[in-house]
């Protein structure tokens, strides 16, 4: 499902009225969102936004990946800044091959991780290749 499906405001009929998407978007209507790679292989979908609540930024994006009907699924959480939205197609690209996602560090939805720890956040975004000194990645 894309964002324009899961829309029940209407916010994004027409992108030319100034209004919402793709510049700013309904948080709500990004989960569930595909997320695919540059081989146009599919990664999974979002199932969370996660904001900081000291910065007012999203820090991550929670992909979840495999399994069935939640079953056998893993989680991981994406650097916001490692997503770009693909407003063709109407779902997310991330630059990573499905082989490394699997073995990326990733929880299941019983064990999350504490996403403000400074040391996992710096593991993660190196995983993505985020740099850890700009703002916008600090926890």
């Amino acid at each position: 499902m894309n964002y324009v499906e899961r829309d029940t405001y209407g916010m994004y009929k027409s992108p030319t009225n100034g209004g919402p998407g793709p510049e700013l978007m309904g948080a709500d209507t990004l989960n569930g969102n595909d997320v695919y790679n540059q081989k146009d292989e599919d990664l999974g979908d979002i199932k969370e936004i996660m904001l900081n609540m000291r910065t007012g930024k999203i820090s991550y994006a929670v992909l979840s990946y495999g399994g069935f009907l939640s079953l056998g699924e893993k989680l991981f959480a994406v650097p916001w800044e490692a997503l770009k939205l693909d407003t063709e197609n109407k779902r997310f690209v991330l630059n990573v091959d499905k082989d490394r996602l699997e073995s990326a560090p990733g929880f299941d939805k019983d064990n999350w991780p504490n996403m403000a720890d400074t040391v996992w956040a710096a593991g993660i975004n190196s995983f993505y290749g985020i740099s850890p000194n700009t703002e916008e990645n600090r926890v």
